[in-house]
């Protein structure tokens, strides 16, 4: 996917990797709060590997799963509820647990 040794990828270098165009990474990084890459200057961004895998989730969310940019957004939110919240995954497993008891 992505060369693990850098730590830092210009916009040119996420495209690559993505597929995507800049004028789409800017903008996701206006709608998505959770896409903020660092900035030197005024215009150089600078993305990590956590912005990449966030970039392809988006990228997954929209055009495979043909959700909406606010559809995406809830997506989002959802699922870091759940990695912030141990206690909902733990009771989201047990849920599910009960209901395979109950169909047998």
């Amino acid at each position: 996917m992505h060369n693990s040794d850098k730590l830092y990828y210009k916009i040119s270098e996420v495209c690559k990797i993505t597929g995507l165009k800049p004028s789409v990474l800017r903008f996701w990084e206006k709608e998505f709060k959770q896409l903020r890459p660092s900035k030197i200057g005024s215009s150089h961004r600078l993305y990590t590997k956590k912005h990449i895998d966030l970039i392809l989730q988006i990228k997954s969310l929209l055009y495979e799963e043909k959700l909406t940019i606010e559809g995406a957004k809830k997506r989002l939110s959802s699922n870091n509820n759940l990695k912030n919240n141990p206690d909902k995954e733990f009771i989201k497993k047990e849920l599910q647990e009960i209901l395979n008891l109950l169909k047998k």
